[in-house]
């Protein structure tokens, strides 16, 4: 049996605003555009989850939201900013077996970086910019068996090359 997870960053955020906290920043013209164009590579390649969690912040609500997925989100504050430790923690309650996590950087960089056995083959991996999704599978009945760079890296998308930006 397999666990797959699809890590994504939100999409681009708006820095233009008057927000009251970084909590609260939106998504931007951009950012609007980009969530529905990863979700849409996720449907044509079959890599929707079963099972969302995702970071409280406004721009990860609004990236989850806008991608239409049909399936049932948690949004937890423990996600907000959160490093490797704490992404693999929550990972590890994870019940379905197709996840999505939706972070933030540094946290979500350096998380791709230590769960995988080896990165994929892309310019814009060690950077993980806005949006990006990697999909991993792991040989494991359920995320309580999680271990670190165990993961094998399925794909990797960015969405200036699904928008053709």
């Amino acid at each position: 049996m397999t666990c797959t997870l699809i890590l994504t960053r939100h999409a681009k955020s708006a820095w233009d605003t008057n927000v009251p906290s970084d909590h609260a920043r939106p998504l931007n013209k951009r950012g609007r555009r980009s969530a529905p164009a990863i979700a849409a590579w996720l449907r044509e390649c079959g890599y929707v989850p079963d099972q969302v969690i995702c970071s409280s912040a406004q721009r990860t609500r609004e990236t989850c939201e806008l991608m239409e997925l049909g399936v049932p989100a948690t949004f937890t504050e423990r996600l907000y900013h959160a490093n490797s430790d704490i992404m693999f923690k929550v990972l590890q309650q994870a019940e379905k077996p197709r996840v999505m996590l939706i972070g933030h950087n540094p946290g979500i960089a350096a998380f791709a970086h230590s769960i995988v056995a080896s990165p994929p083959d892309h310019s814009r991996f060690d950077d993980y910019p806005t949006g990006a999704t990697l999909v991993v599978e792991f040989a494991i009945g359920s995320w309580k068996e999680l271990h670190w760079s165990s993961g094998k890296v399925v794909d990797f998308a960015v969405p200036r090359e699904l928008l053709g930006e």
